[in-house]
């Protein structure tokens, strides 16, 4: 993106895009100009490449609906990019041109607008998916064999099959708990999400088409798995890993329910932890679970943070040499690009706010030697890592506020020695 995304000139200057001051708006008026980006790709999204006629003629439709719906209904593109899978799809599908994500996106958008009462008219869809994941109705519909096609009408999903055709009532899914699944002929039905807190779930379906793409040297992927915990288990830590944020970081908890949807499990390992995000997922972060309660506390924030400034990386690049050339990393074995150190930087300063909150606070966990040796750690690798940033960085526009936060928050701790 060498210049910044039109719906960047809207956006106030990202000032504590890192550790948000009282009451701060930034974090939201970045998400906003993220989302904004996306309603101005839905009506070319899916063109550029071969697909089938019969998808020539879903996407007709889709891009008619999309026109109707920003006419119409202006609020209903926005709340539909708000959900994790339809935005996940649409960012997809600049880098990978491809029929199923395409179709995927035209039959989850409908189902949502199905589900909620908000089509005018039924609505057909001619190349539908094999798989719908709805977060807003923490549903799953899936296909054991590839339909033929998929009507969708205010409150009924109807799945014509090969050999008949499955109608599901949408309002009475509504109803069933966390946990419930059940076939309907060749259809599935599955509730796979869990409450953690507020709106955020435990996510045991994923859409996320990059999910197995994995950069880091040391991860291969982040296939759900619960590790052989229980899901209350999970949702325990996760609910006091929270109760820590708000307690300490009051305002960054409150941004994470604007950004954070939905965690999805990646397994257990009590020697080491991982965790991961994507740009193209903003909303969704993949986390191991681990025993240490700061352990995870930390990964919360960090890919949290992630997720921030992956929605300020939809509007512009921030570094003009972000990806060119490679520096060492002060938490990665292989070179990275400023990119990379950036985000590694603006992910552990909050987290070093957290450790001196606690310790100023006399936080019982904060009294063993482990933890301050930790809080040490973390100060030196938010100094090697602003060192690389702010010495070699060469801000955009939108990138000069940002740097000079994390500057003012890099003299801070340097008081520390």
């Amino acid at each position: 993106m060498p210049n910044p995304h039109p719906a960047a000139r809207r956006i106030a200057p990202a000032r504590d895009l890192t550790i948000p001051e009282s009451g701060s708006v930034t974090a939201r008026g970045i998400l906003s100009g993220a989302i904004t980006r996306l309603i101005s790709e839905l009506p070319t999204v899916g063109r550029g490449f071969a697909i089938s006629p019969e998808m020539r003629t879903d996407l007709a439709n889709f891009h008619a609906l999309c026109r109707a719906l920003a006419t119409k209904h202006p609020g209903a593109l926005p709340s539909l990019l708000r959900r994790t899978p339809i935005a996940t799809l649409v960012r997809a599908l600049r880098h990978q041109p491809s029929e199923a994500l395409a179709s995927e996106l035209v039959g989850l958008v409908y189902f949502e607008l199905a589900r909620v009462g908000a089509l005018e008219t039924p609505l057909r869809q001619h190349r539908p998916p094999q798989r719908l994941v709805s977060l807003g109705g923490r549903v799953v519909v899936s296909m054991t064999e590839a339909p033929q096609s998929i009507a969708c009408a205010n409150g009924k999903l109807t799945v014509k099959l090969s050999s008949d055709a499955v109608e599901l009532r949408l309002g009475e899914l509504a109803d069933k708990p966390a946990g419930f699944a059940a076939h309907h002929g060749s259809v599935r039905v599955a509730k796979p999400y869990h409450d953690i807190e507020g709106d955020i779930v435990l996510a045991l379906s994923d859409n996320n088409p990059l999910a197995m793409f994995e950069a880091h040297p040391d991860k291969q992927g982040n296939a759900i798995e619960l590790g052989g915990k229980t899901v209350d288990e999970w949702t325990t830590v996760l609910r006091d890993a929270l109760k820590l944020v708000e307690t300490f970081l009051p305002d960054l908890r409150r941004e994470m329910d604007l950004f954070v949807q939905q965690i999805v499990p990646v397994g257990y390992d009590e020697e080491k932890h991982l965790s991961a995000s994507y740009q193209e997922a903003i909303g969704t972060i993949y986390m191991s679970l681990h025993p240490h309660l700061m352990t995870m506390t930390e990964a919360l924030i960090h890919e949290f943070s992630h997720n921030k400034i992956n929605a300020l990386f939809e509007l512009d690049d921030v570094l003009e040499n972000a990806f060119s050339p490679l520096y060492t990393s002060p938490v990665r074995p292989d070179p990275r690009p400023l990119h990379g150190v950036l985000l590694a930087v603006h992910a552990f300063l909050p987290v070093a706010r957290l450790y001196e909150r606690m310790i100023e606070s006399g936080h019982p966990l904060s009294q063993n030697p482990a933890f301050l040796a930790r809080f040490a750690r973390i100060r030196q690798i938010n100094a090697e890592g602003a060192d690389v940033v702010l010495g070699n960085g060469r801000p955009t526009e939108m990138g000069k506020p940002l740097l000079e936060e994390i500057r003012r928050w890099d003299g801070y701790y340097g008081r520390y020695g």
